[in-house]
């Protein structure tokens, strides 16, 4: 058998690889959670009314009338 004498510390399926990976994977967490405190900013200053829907009776499961009662933004008062 060939003996393999092409082995190094610091190629890509090294050190060098793990170190690309975990700060891959570490920019990913921090991109996703900074657009998670972004949604949750948005969401504290537009909170969700409830009071848009009058009657949940009225309300039937596959309707495009069902625009009219949900994702409306919060009026002032």
């Amino acid at each position: 058998m060939a003996e393999n004498t092409k082995r190094s510390v610091f190629s890509f399926h090294g050190v060098f690889g793990i170190l690309i990976s975990i700060v891959g994977l570490l920019v990913i967490w921090g991109v996703l959670m900074s657009l998670a405190l972004v949604v949750q900013r948005e969401a504290s200053k537009q909170p969700y009314d409830p009071s848009v829907i009058r009657d949940v009776n009225n309300l039937k499961m596959i309707s495009v009338d069902n625009k009219n009662f949900s994702f409306q933004p919060k009026k002032d008062k």
